[in-house]
């Protein structure tokens, strides 16, 4: 288990330095790192996941604001 372990470690290790040894010689040449399909996909996931954050924050916020009236309802002293 131990053997299994150290090789994961080991291929990891080696793809960051394969890596390293590509993508940074080419940043400081001014190459861009992804085919422009690729940054089409990176901006329409970018879009979508700004989507979903803002309309969960608004479930959310929905969630709180009712949360909140109901809990007034129930602590404010009742008129007779």
């Amino acid at each position: 288990m131990l053997a299994l372990i150290i090789a994961m470690l080991l291929c990891v290790v080696l793809a960051v330095a394969v890596v390293g040894l590509v993508a940074i010689p080419a940043r400081r040449e001014g190459r861009e790192l992804f085919t422009p399909k690729a940054e089409e996909v990176v901006s329409r996931v970018r879009e979508k996941t700004g989507s979903v954050v803002e309309t969960a924050r608004e479930k959310t916020g929905e969630a709180v604001v009712a949360a909140r009236d109901k809990v007034a309802d129930v602590t404010s002293p009742k008129d007779g």
